[in-house]
């Protein structure tokens, strides 16, 4: 993988961490009001989404070595 597609790929992992660290704060946010629990189990799916998405962003980044 080229410099600047890695640079890119690092970014968008930046910003996906992000996204994810805000869903997980609006979720905590509509738990303590009481909001409706399908609207939170929505959020948290999106929130599963993310982080799948995550993941498969940084093992691009860092493949697995077999030794």
């Amino acid at each position: 993988m080229a410099d600047q597609e890695q640079a890119a790929m690092r970014l968008q992992v930046a910003r996906l961490r992000q996204e994810h660290a805000d869903f997980d704060a609006a979720i905590d946010a509509m738990e303590a009001m009481g909001c409706d629990r399908l609207q939170i189990q929505r959020m948290k799916k999106k929130k599963l989404t993310i982080k799948d998405r995550l993941q498969d962003m940084e093992d691009q980044i860092l493949p697995d070595i077999i030794a």
